[in-house]
């Protein structure tokens, strides 16, 4: 009787087991063409719930092989491959397609742990990115290294969530892990102040988190004024904040870099060195061949604006019989002479030095902008910007600029006071005022023209790559560069035939080996370079709908189909399609809302139309 019973109770597990396999499968292949796999439906659609993006699997035997349902019309279905499970290890592609014999069944919640990863975080390796907008109550989490040890781009039309995303994502980084990461940095150029309210308060997390805010508003800061040392800039950053356009410009600003270590040590030789560049320009001028008219109205010009107390045109002259001033040496008789022409190459000769080599300035020696306006000044004597025309056009226009910055309010931003080395100034930057740390750093670039704010970026973005460079262990402090509306300022500019690279493509290209990386936030991808977004690995991309900009990133983003492109146009503010290195497959997801929230918040029409006065 008990083996009977027994006998009985293994038939009912038996054929239970078979009723729950038989429910689980939905079809059977009636075609395979490349990677699409269309099933004949063997279930009530009616008594669903949806099954668009759903996995299924394909089971032969010990092999299993998974697709995502794209499409259901009618009683078919149609299903992408997207990889096979081996051994339980999920492995990504296409190359395997399933025998008609298969099972097809919907996938298993462990099954889609090998794709999606685990729920539960166990260490600090991961961070909570959303949750699944396909099965619910699903979370995403993401490696850490995966993502973050790569170059990343957010993407998204305005209103899509992109900023609340980032905040939440930044927000999840120091609230998700077990243990803070109190060695992280991040940098970010904040396009309209969004980020400083979602991100100032993690603290709160722990004491040991800070965060610091730099400000371009010179009427109401919040936070310190954001100050670039001018003597820690190069050629190539003069060069981008002049706006020079053209290779004979770069000469006039690496003369002026080297002048001003000359003309700004207040000793007696300064007026030797100044005297020296007036004379060798005026003796150019002398012995150009050009008219007598045209050498007098040149020399005239320039000892108008550049002398000294030796040499000027009202310095005297001692001749035998008689002193004169030089400007009287200058006169052109009726024959179109100048007659002492060889009494004023001899006076000037007096003030030549023996030949001496004047070296860029290092980075501990400190000047200003104003120091650096007058040392381009000599230099355009020096390189006789009234000899050419066309000298005098590329060479006044860097000058003027120049000028203009120097009075004007964007001065303000290159007046720093402190005597700092590169490092130092880095190290400064993410130094809070009780000298803790801070993770994150935020430079509020809003109340600056473009181009400006573009500079700034520029500027500061090389910065880190030369500080992360000189590192004795490479890599050792990796930091992140995160730029919202990264289109404005990531482009395919000029700097490339001026420079002979962009910094940000610098950084895209071997950043990532030192421990730089770059996250691009954009609502116009095709406005970015082409290089930054090709060197970039993880993608989270929110709802788009500019065909030109669809079409870029169809093209330019790896690994994404016509069909995500479709889903893309379609998804909701706060889902994107996630895709890159630290994915297996591309993943939808819902990002959840940030707390606190940025300040990106649309105008509230109604309330300012209607509000009581």
């Amino acid at each position: 009787m008990l083996k009977l019973l027994n006998y009985y109770y293994f038939l009912v597990i038996i054929i239970y087991r078979i009723e729950k396999w038989v429910d689980n499968m939905i079809g059977k292949i009636i075609s395979i063409e490349k990677n699409i796999v269309l099933l004949k439906l063997g279930i009530e659609i009616a008594n669903q719930t949806n099954l668009i993006n759903v996995h299924v699997v394909f089971e032969d035997e010990n092999k299993k092989i998974v697709g995502e349902i794209m499409d259901i019309l009618d009683d078919t279905a149609k299903v992408s491959i997207v990889g096979t499970i081996d051994n339980n290890t999920f492995i990504p592609g296409s190359i395997t397609k399933p025998a008609f014999r298969s099972n097809v069944r919907i996938i298993s919640s462990f099954e889609l742990s090998q794709i999606f990863g685990n729920q539960i975080i166990n260490d600090n390796s991961e961070i909570y990115l959303g949750g699944s907008t396909i099965y619910n109550g699903y979370n995403i989490n993401v490696n850490i290294n995966n993502f973050f040890s790569n170059h990343f781009a957010i993407i998204g039309n305005t209103g899509s969530g992109k900023s609340f995303s980032v905040a939440r994502i930044l927000q999840n980084i120091f609230s998700t892990s077990k243990t803070p990461p109190f060695r992280s940095s991040f940098f970010i150029f904040d396009a309209y102040g969004e980020y400083h309210n979602a991100l100032r308060g993690i603290s709160s997390i722990n004491q040991g988190l800070n965060y610091k805010t730099y400000t371009t508003n010179l009427t109401q800061p919040e936070g310190e004024i954001l100050k670039i040392p001018v003597w820690l800039m190069d050629i190539d950053d003069i060069a981008l904040l002049l706006g020079a356009s053209d290779h004979a410009q770069l000469p006039i600003i690496e003369k002026t870099l080297k002048l001003v270590t000359v003309l700004t040590n207040f000793n007696g030789e300064v007026t030797s060195y100044k005297n020296d560049i007036i004379a060798r320009a005026l003796l150019d001028i002398l012995l150009s061949g050009t008219a007598s008219s045209k050498i007098r109205d040149q020399i005239t010009a320039v000892l108008s604006k550049f002398n000294t107390e030796e040499l000027s045109l009202n310095t005297i002259i001692v001749q035998p019989g008689y002193n004169r001033p030089l400007k009287q040496l200058l006169y052109v008789d009726d024959q179109g002479k100048i007659q002492e022409i060889e009494r004023v190459i001899e006076f000037l000769q007096q003030f030549i030095l023996p030949e001496y080599e004047l070296n860029l300035p290092d980075e501990n020696y400190q000047y200003s902008l104003r120091d650096l306006e007058n040392a381009m000044e000599f230099a355009l004597v020096s390189e006789g910007i009234l000899k050419s025309d066309k000298v005098f056009d590329y060479a006044n226009i860097l000058l003027v600029r120049l000028h203009s910055l120097v009075n004007s309010n964007i001065s303000t931003f290159f007046d720093y006071h402190e005597i700092v080395d590169k490092r130092t100034y880095i190290n400064n930057l993410r130094t809070t005022s009780t000298g803790q740390r801070a993770q994150i750093v935020n430079f509020n670039i809003n109340y600056v023209d473009d181009r400006i704010a573009k500079v700034m970026t520029k500027i500061i973005s090389k910065m880190l790559l030369d500080y992360e460079v000189s590192l004795p262990e490479r890599a050792s402090e990796p930091i992140h560069i995160v730029i919202e509306e990264a289109h404005r300022y990531v482009q395919n500019d000029n700097d490339n035939f001026l420079l002979g690279y962009n910094i940000f493509e610098r950084i895209t290209k071997e950043g990532r080996k030192y421990g730089l990386l770059l996250g691009l936030i954009t609502q116009r991808p095709s406005e970015l370079s082409d290089t930054c977004v090709s060197q970039s690995s993880n993608f989270l991309v929110f709802r788009m709908l500019h065909p030109k900009d669809l079409t870029y990133i169809s093209e330019m983003v790896p690994n994404i189909s016509s069909e995500l492109i479709q889903l893309i146009k379609s998804q909701q503010p706060g889902s994107c399609m996630a895709f890159g290195s630290a994915f297996k497959i591309p993943i939808a997801i819902k990002l959840e809302k940030p707390n606190p929230e940025p300040l990106s918040n649309n105008a509230n029409i109604v309330n300012s139309w209607f509000n009581n006065y």
